[in-house]
């Protein structure tokens, strides 16, 4: 059973790890828990000598619809806190991904928002379905994306589409998202388990010593994403910021 705060499965077969984010009736937002498990599991997975590709997805129609907003206020508001919170927990779960020299294939359906568009932007080749949204729209909670973050969702969504989503709360359909080129391929409705399964077995039987030092390739070219200035999180305790997350808790808008 997953638990209140959800979990991060990990289930391997034929050669494929299929990580998939689990947190019912919220659409498979990002608990704190969640990020932890993240990292652990990708971590672990780039030990492995036997698999040769990872299938990373949602549980029950969606993908990510961002982070869980309930556990905020517990330590959002503090400056240490959340630095903690972004440096450690979201980028030790980013980071593991980013490192991990298996190839890695999103497979995206509803809700992609936010931490979903910053665990997509981790993977190398992306597959939605049409009905896939995608956006970050935390303007609305008063709050930035951490510069890492930014820089990943940036870099792989393209800056126009990082600025729109970020500045305007844009939020792109899948056919919109491929056009921008973040998005490889849209599928109709129920066929993208199985097209995602066909370009994973297409991996399998690529030499594996060629992805890895592919990806080690790939990853030296691109270069670290900024760290953080030490500057970026003195908005913690500011009254937009608490605004914004009490008003979307209270599910009222925001007065900013």
């Amino acid at each position: 059973m997953t638990p209140a705060t959800g979990c991060v499965h990990l289930v391997t077969r034929d050669q494929v790890a299929h990580v998939t984010l689990s947190h019912p009736g919220k659409f498979n937002a990002m608990s704190r828990a969640m990020w932890r498990e993240l990292a652990t599991v990708f971590s672990g997975l780039q030990q492995r000598t036997d698999l040769r590709c990872v299938i990373v997805a949602g549980e029950g129609g969606h993908f990510c619809a961002g982070g869980d907003i309930a556990e905020y206020p517990d330590f959002r508001f503090d400056e240490d806190a959340l630095r903690d919170f972004h440096e450690a927990e979201v980028w030790g779960g980013l980071g593991a991904m980013l490192a991990c020299d298996l190839p890695l294939l999103a497979q995206i359906e509803g809700n992609c928002m936010g931490a979903g568009v910053e665990i997509a932007s981790c993977c190398d080749i992306r597959v939605a379905s049409a009905s896939a949204r995608f956006g970050a729209p935390i303007a609305r909670l008063g709050f930035p994306m951490a510069p890492r973050e930014a820089a990943l969702v940036a870099r792989e969504a393209g800056w126009a589409t990082a600025r729109e989503m970020l500045l305007e709360a844009a939020v792109f359909d899948a056919a919109e998202m491929k056009a921008r080129g973040f998005i490889n391929t849209v599928l109709p409705e129920g066929t993208l388990a199985s097209a995602v399964a066909a370009r994973a077995q297409r991996i399998v039987a690529l030499s594996p010593q060629a992805a890895r030092l592919n990806k080690q390739t790939l990853r030296a070219l691109q270069g670290p994403p900024p760290a953080d200035d030490g500057a970026a999180y003195t908005y913690a305790n500011s009254p937009e910021h608490r605004e914004g997350i009490a008003a979307f808790l209270a599910k009222r808008p925001a007065l900013f």
